[in-house]
């Protein structure tokens, strides 16, 4: 016998406001800069690498200065989002990309653009950990999913902006750093109107601007006192939150789900073949700008996917839609892993089947684990440790990011492309087991239904079979 869930406020027959969508546009700007800052620098370095005579260790480390700042922005993230806010953090956020922008862009040495790709990389791991929470702590359970991939929508169409303005740009690299200032204004502006997040303001203590804030995105008094009743019901339970909440025992499965989701978004090659595939392309055959051009071509194709992809998520539920998607990714990786076997590609078919499965590859995986991986590890985690819990997810993600634009280029040379590929492939078939033993649905829950399910161990598929309907949504 399960003991009785707490009263529904049933956000999913209410419609998004205007208020709403806003917020949700205005905010997942951050993942925009996101994706512009991780995809500009892959163009940059032509330009930037002849003016400075950079050797390949020095490009590395100027490309992974933005990952090893990200790894220290998201856990620090956590902890001021809950103690200062949501809004406030986002607003630190804005301001911490526009100097970093600028500073990128007027750097006049390389230790200077390392110190700026670093200050960089702390304002886009801090996006990844407190915008998803923001957004899906506003939105209606219904379109939640939509509205939270929106910040991953962002984040591929920055980086398909990135690639296009780089390929305009040619090598005015301080140019295409510069212009990150742009989106960044726009955050900072949009940022000043939108109200704090409800449900952290009833975490402290501050029920009647939440209540006032729910009326506003809500349009409905009942709606926003039914919420506001079942948001209290479940802040009660855990008035203070530490670090080493993390590891209780009914806390823990939302953790091995938000962490394993991230971890394996890029072990399975995610963003190493973001980061590498003009150097696939031109293996193939490809001339430099060429390989620029076709990696934006399938990041257009990118972009298409995720917006499909958010409104799925919300239709058939976001464990279903990864299910659909990885083996497809897997049928990609082992085709393109044929294909470089012995001198690789030589013909123009040949050629042009590797572009199509590495396309095939980007829209099927970066299109499923992008689309889910922040809406995941904002939905999974208790109120009271949300934010620590999200920066656990986004650390995991940056820290696996590093390591594989680390190895890849050395897996390359040591098992070759093919068995390269046959790897990512491998651990592809590892991610949908995972998937489908561990990972909820959470497909039309409320946020405290989602934390309720933890409580009672009912949170992984596993322990909801056999369970009423009703038990499970």
């Amino acid at each position: 016998m399960h003991a009785a869930t707490p009263a529904s406020t049933d956000t999913s027959t209410v419609a998004p406001t205007g208020l709403v969508i806003g917020i949700a546009v205005i905010a997942a700007l951050g993942g925009l800069l996101f994706g512009y800052d991780t995809g500009i620098i892959g163009v940059a370095l032509l330009g930037l690498g002849r003016q400075f005579a950079l050797d390949d260790t020095t490009k590395q480390l100027v490309t992974g200065a933005i990952i090893f700042g990200a790894l220290f922005g998201c856990l620090a993230s956590g902890p001021f989002s809950d103690r200062l806010g949501r809004r406030r953090m986002i607003i630190f956020i804005g301001t911490l990309f526009a100097l970093g922008s600028v500073a990128s862009a007027l750097a006049p040495s390389v230790g200077w653009l390392i110190a700026a790709r670093l200050l960089l990389g702390l304002s886009a791991g801090s996006a990844t950990q407190i915008i998803p929470v923001y957004i899906a702590e506003v939105a209606p359970s219904k379109d939640r999913g939509k509205m939270v991939v929106l910040f991953q929508f962002m984040v591929v169409f920055g980086i398909t902006v990135a690639y296009f303005t780089g390929f305009v740009l040619d090598e005015h690299w301080r140019t295409m750093f510069g212009l990150g200032v742009v989106p960044a204004i726009v955050l900072l502006a949009g940022m000043i109107f939108l109200p704090e997040s409800p449900r952290w303001l009833v975490a402290e203590h501050r029920n009647d601007e939440a209540m006032k804030i729910l009326q506003r995105i809500r349009g409905s008094a009942d709606a926003a006192r039914a919420e506001i009743a079942e948001i209290q019901t479940v802040a009660q339970k855990e008035p203070t939150a530490h670090w080493k909440d993390l590891a209780k025992p009914w806390i823990r499965p939302a953790i091995v789900v938000g962490a394993g989701i991230s971890m394996f978004s890029q072990i399975t090659g995610n963003n190493a073949l973001i980061y590498y595939a003009p150097t696939i392309l031109t293996k193939a055959g490809f001339s430099d700008r060429a390989a620029v051009l076709g990696t934006g071509a399938s990041t257009v194709l990118l972009v298409v996917m995720t917006v499909i992809g958010s409104v799925l998520v919300d239709r058939i539920g976001r464990r279903t839609y990864l299910l659909w998607m990885i083996p497809g990714s897997i049928i990609a990786l082992v085709l393109m892993g044929w294909l470089f076997q012995g001198s690789g590609p030589t013909t123009d078919f040949s050629r042009g089947l590797t572009v199509a499965c590495l396309a095939a590859y980007m829209m099927l995986n970066c299109g499923s684990f992008g689309v889910c991986i922040w809406l995941i590890n904002a939905e999974v985690y208790p109120l009271f440790v949300r934010g620590k819990g999200a920066g656990v997810g986004a650390f995991s993600h940056w820290i696996f990011d590093l390591l594989v634009s680390l190895t890849t280029l050395s897996l390359v040379t040591w098992l070759g492309a093919t068995h390269t590929f046959w790897l990512y492939a491998a651990i592809s078939v590892v991610a949908l087991a995972f998937v489908y033993f561990l990972v909820p649905e959470t497909m039309g829950k409320s946020l405290e239904r989602i934390e309720h399910e933890l409580r009672e161990h009912r949170f992984y598929p596993y322990q909801q079979r056999g369970l009423p309907v009703d038990h499970q949504r």
